[in-house]
């Protein structure tokens, strides 16, 4: 069973936001065990270091930037006449009621996303949220933004059609583990290796929690559920090495219980000009609790986990431990008995056989700590701007065309 079966508490798909969008101008491995030993999640904890130099932001700024902190115009006021109000968390915040199940950790990844949000954009009314099916995918209704809630595994292609014709915009995709990796899986492929200039954030609590309780993509072997009474018997993927394999330009995981680094994170993937895909580890309290507190709990989390920062050394359990590579396998090091934080490995984001070795050995060895944080970043050309850049420059050469003319060319039937 599949979150695409009609569920009879759930509307049918619909626009969130009035049709029309505001116009702009446009913007010129190792070996691994057979089966997992733990169920595929993890937390970050730490803030991302300042990455290295990478090309100019994503979309160019409105004709009239806003003046953080400036007073907006207005009656009586005597602020710069072109400044845009500052922005705040409510201001991204719809009003509609949100209908996840009370303790779902949906909650908190719309909170980090409408917090960041005041910080990266100038006009909400420049922001598209745009989502599949699944709980995961009601995200746009709770954003005062535009956005679509589409249909099953599509949100990429509604996605990319929207960002090559309006390319000044900033689009987000909101998606879950069954919705993007089960029938959305190549669209979600696409999208990575084209580089289309979007963030993407994927919800993975390893379940199907819209249609109640089956095993999804990412769940673990033996899971028992509704649709595997006698346990599941799928092989699951890992997300983060599956876009990495996919060519994805910015790949990082991040976990709901960790606010802090999951708006470090989204930071780092909204500065990013491309294909932006962020994990998130989410808590699914009715179909699936506690899927993830190894790495959350206070008791394990600092032995389960490693957060990643480009240019520091990979050091976990409050310091008393670290990681190493020998030859191509990763190893632990007891770093309070001889061993030192300089004979850890020194993280580097731009490595990107580095980050196949790190998500691929971490997310199946139950005797390391899962990463967290940004694994690769690459800058190449994104879709929208080659794809522009095409089109302007066969309309020079060319001409603007006509439809009429295009329609009636070569050779053409006459139905009597």
């Amino acid at each position: 069973m599949s979150d695409e079966q009609k569920n009879p508490n759930e509307e049918t798909p619909k626009a969130v936001k009035p049709a029309g969008l505001p116009s702009g101008t446009k913007p010129a491995g190792p070996p691994r065990p057979t089966q997992p030993a733990v169920p595929p999640g993890a937390k970050p904890a730490g803030l991302p270091v300042k990455p290295p130099a990478r090309p100019a932001a994503r979309p160019a700024k409105p004709p009239a930037a806003r003046i953080v902190g400036a007073p907006a115009e207005g009656p009586g006021g005597d602020g710069d006449p072109g400044a845009l109000p500052v922005l705040s968390k409510k201001d991204f915040e719809s009003g509609a009621d949100v209908r996840w199940c009370p303790g779902c950790g949906d909650y908190a990844v719309l909170a980090a996303v409408q917090r960041v949000l005041p910080e990266l954009v100038e006009r909400k009314e420049d922001v598209v949220f745009i989502s599949g099916i699944g709980c995961s995918s009601r995200f746009p209704y709770y954003m005062n933004t535009y956005g679509m809630h589409s249909i099953h595994g599509r949100a990429p292609a509604v996605a990319t059609g929207l960002k090559a014709s309006r390319p000044e915009l900033d689009v987000w995709l909101v998606t879950g583990d069954g919705d993007a990796l089960s029938i959305g899986g190549n669209h979600l492929l696409h999208l990575m290796r084209r580089n289309l200039d979007v963030q993407l954030i994927l919800f993975n609590n390893q379940i199907y929690g819209l249609t109640k309780g089956q095993y999804s993509p990412t769940s673990e072997r033996g899971k028992v559920t509704k649709s595997s009474p006698y346990g599941s018997i799928d092989h699951p993927y890992n997300p983060a090495a599956l876009v990495l394999g996919a060519d994805a330009s910015f790949v990082a995981r991040t976990l709901d219980r960790d606010p802090k680094h999951m708006q470090a994170v989204l930071r780092r993937a909204h500065a990013h000009r491309g294909a932006s895909f962020v994990e998130v580890y989410q808590n699914c309290n009715i179909f699936n609790d506690g899927a993830f507190f190894e790495f959350t709990e206070r008791d394990t989390k600092p032995l389960r986990t490693v957060f990643v920062e480009h240019g520091r050394p990979l050091v976990y359990a409050d310091g008393a431990k670290g990681l190493a590579l020998d030859g191509r396998r990763f190893v632990s090091l007891d770093l309070t008995g001889g061993a030192s934080a300089s004979d850890c490995l020194v993280w580097d984001e731009r490595d990107k056989a580095l980050a196949h070795l790190l998500t691929d050995q971490l997310f199946w060895d139950a005797e390391l700590p899962r990463p967290f944080g940004v694994f690769y970043v690459e800058d190449r050309p994104t879709y929208d701007t080659l794809l522009n850049e095409q089109v302007e420059a066969v309309t020079a050469k060319k001409g603007p065309g006509d439809l009429k003319t295009l329609l009636y060319a070569a050779e053409t039937w006459t139905i009597e």
